[in-house]
């Protein structure tokens, strides 16, 4: 269940949203509010995964009410204007609802919703810090505990390894560096890029993202990504 909050300084806004919301089962409403600020408050009282949320609000924007939340939940803004689309993506919106919307539109943005939060959920299990391999890079052996991984990148006969603050070289196939690693922390999203789940912070169809980075979906691996974003 996704637990979400509305805000919008017109009340009309806010009971279409309320309508909208009773015909999704795995959406519930908890509040809704025609002054962020009171919303602000809300927020830091009770678990929240999702903020409807108007962009054009009179004492303070949209952007700008987001962009004051330390760790937002997931959002998706509603507004009757199209020029901020850009900068609300830049945002990391989950989506962009222009008005008047309608069922049907707004179904497809809470979907994109509950798969985004049921793919951090399958990520939120860390990989054991206590869990290491050894990786063979030139004549060295280097200890690296696979907490540290972000992604791994097959470039020719090597695969580089990214971790938080430094990469490491290695000649190895993909396969080979995949067998290295527990397919319960690890996923395959490209023939040249291998993921830890725990690190992926957003997906989209043909990209997944690891903080700031986008990597690619190959065609090929798109079913298991599929499965990554239905699970609980």
């Amino acid at each position: 269940m996704l637990n979400a909050i509305a805000i919008d300084d017109e009340p009309i806004a806010l009971e279409v949203i309320k309508c909208l919301s009773a015909n999704i089962p795995f959406l519930e409403l908890q509040a809704v509010f025609t002054n962020a600020f009171e919303a602000l408050v809300h927020l830091k009282q009770a678990k929240t995964d999702l903020i409807f949320l108007d962009i054009s609000m009179p004492d303070i924007s949209g952007i700008d009410f987001l962009q004051s939340i330390p760790r937002p939940p997931m959002v998706i803004f509603t507004t009757a204007y199209s020029e901020h689309a850009v900068r609300s993506f830049e945002l990391d919106a989950i989506d962009y609802l222009l008005k008047p919307f309608s069922q049907a539109r707004f179904l497809k943005a809470c979907n994109k919703a509950y798969h985004q939060r049921s793919l951090l959920q399958q990520a939120a299990t860390p990989v054991p810090s206590d869990q290491s391999i050894f990786l063979k890079s030139g004549y060295e052996q280097i200890r690296v505990n696979l907490g540290e991984i972000l992604y791994l990148e097959s470039s020719g006969n090597y695969v580089q390894f990214i971790l938080s603050g430094r990469k490491i070289l290695s000649r190895l196939s993909m396969q080979e560096a995949a067998d290295l690693l527990p397919v319960s922390s690890f996923v395959r999203i490209h023939r040249c890029y291998l993921v830890s789940r725990a690190m992926i912070t957003r997906i989209e169809r043909n990209t997944i993202w690891i903080n700031h980075i986008s990597l690619p979906v190959g065609s090929a691996y798109q079913r298991e990504i599929e499965k990554i974003t239905r699970r609980l």
